[in-house]
Formats: structure tokens, C-alpha cells, sequence
């Protein structure tokens, strides 16, 4: 099978299994939802988040080179571990700046973690990666090629991988409309927004009113997108001011 068509498929594996992991840390670990709401995580309305479709696409095509160069001994191991580690956090890294500084919106926030760097990285997140690099490479990459070998010789499951990447181009434009206009809002009133307290605060007001909660589409409501902004803006005033 191609590079092209491998790289899709585990573009697809990473970001659905990506979301589905981000879902269940949002649900259970995240400080910003205390209330333990489920919260569709990223900023798409489907259940996938690219930077995990990325992410494990790099991993692939560096244990596959380590591979082709005979990493054999725990140093060499332990080396590329370290730099699959380090490739996640440049990952990371590069998506929450460009989220932050040009769409000023924060996906993520480490800023209470020892050694954060603008609240988008940190030390502890750099080795939780290390060691999925190290589950990756002992647990998955061994079986993978095999299991790429029988997707790419079942057309059912093509077909899959076609509608989704057709549904998920349709959703980054839907997703850039809504971003754009969070954007406009946090560019007027010099403030960043913090996804996932903007979509807290829609689900509380949908319960308040007794709307009926849409998962996938978080950010739609009877209330204007602007009238959440404002109240969420407002609620989180008056929390940094107690």
C-alpha cells in the first residue's frame, strides 16, 4: 500500500481514537469542567481531533525509519522515544500557538502545570507522550502494517475512509465560520477564549432553559453564539475577581 493511503488511514485511526481519549479526559480529569459534563472535545463538531491523526502519523514514520536504520540497543530506544516525545510537543506546541495567538482561542490550558510554556506544553505532558511513543512502538507499530495491508484490501472500509475525510472537510469549513466569528469577538474585547469553558457554559444554559443538548453540535442553541461569548466572558470576570 502507498505512503498516501497508509498516512490516511492512520490520520482517521489517530484523530477518532484522539477524541475519544480526550473525551473521557475531559469527562473525568480536566479541572474546567468540575461539574464532570460530558463535552465534545476540540474545536470540530465531529468526533475527531486532528492533532491525534497528525500525531500518529508522525509516530509511524519515525519508528518506521528507526526500523530502517537498526535501532536495536535500550540507548537507541530510549533515544527514539525521546524524540517521537519530542516531535508530539512541537506538535502541540505549533497548534496551540496558532490557535492562540491568530484565532485567539486556547484549545488547551497547562498553564497550572510545573514548567508550562505559555500554558500550551509542559514537562509532564512532554514524558506522558514519551511513553505512549514507547506503547506505540511495542504495542502497535508491530501489528500495523498488517492490519493497513487488510483495510487497504477491504473496499467496505475504503469507502469509510473516503466519507470521512469528504465529512470532515465539510466540517473544518463549518468549524473555521463559527472560530472566526470567537475570534472576531476576542479580538474586540482583548481577551482569549477558552473552548472548553465557552462549551460548559452553553450545555449549563441549555440545561437551565431545558433545551435539548446537542453533543456534536455544542455550540448550537437558541442563543445567539454572541450572547454565550458575553455571559461566559462575564462569568469568568467574575471568577478571577473573587
Amino acid at each position: 500500500m502507498n505512503m498516501f493511503l497508509t498516512l490516511a488511514y492512520l490520520f482517521f485511526i489517530g484523530s477518532t481514537l484522539g477524541w475519544v481519549a480526550e473525551l473521557l479526559y475531559r469527562r473525568f480529569l480536566s479541572g474546567a469542567n468540575p461539574e464532570r459534563k460530558w463535552i465534545n472535545p476540540g474545536f470540530c463538531v465531529g468526533p475527531y481531533v486532528p492533532l491525534y491523526g497528525f500525531g500518529l502519523c508522525i509516530l509511524y514514520l519515525l519508528a518506521s525509519l528507526g526500523e530502517r536504520n537498526g535501532v536495536d540497543t535500550v540507548g537507541e530506544k530510549l533515544l527514539l522515544f525521546a524524540g517521537m516525545a519530542l516531535s508530539m510537543t512541537v506538535i502541540e506546541y505549533i497548534a496551540g500557538i496558532v490557535s492562540l495567538k491568530f484565532m485567539k482561542i486556547r484549545l488547551w490550558d497547562y498553564s497550572k502545570q510545573w514548567g508550562n510554556i505559555q500554558g500550551l506544553i509542559c514537562p509532564a505532558f512532554s514524558a506522558l507522550w514519551a511513553v505512549v511513543s514507547a506503547v506505540y512502538y511495542f504495542c502497535v507499530h508491530p501489528y500495523i502494517l498488517d492490519a493497513l495491508d487488510w483495510l487497504s484490501r477491504n473496499l467496505a472500509f475504503s469507502f469509510v475512509i473516503g466519507y470521512f475525510f469528504g465529512v470532515f472537510t465539510i466540517d473544518l469549513l463549518y468549524s473555521a465560520k463559527l472560530l472566526s466569528r470567537i475570534r472576531k469577538f476576542a479580538a474586540e474585547h482583548e481577551v482569549v477564549i477558552k473552548v472548553e469553558n465557552l462549551k460548559a457554559h452553553i450545555r449549563q444554559r441549555q440545561e437551565e432553559r431545558r433545551e435539548k443538548y446537542s453533543f456534536l453540535f455544542a455550540y448550537r442553541s437558541r442563543s445567539e453564539l454572541l450572547e454565550h461569548l458575553r455571559e461566559a466572558q462575564e462569568a469568568w470576570e467574575q471568577r478571577k475577581h473573587k
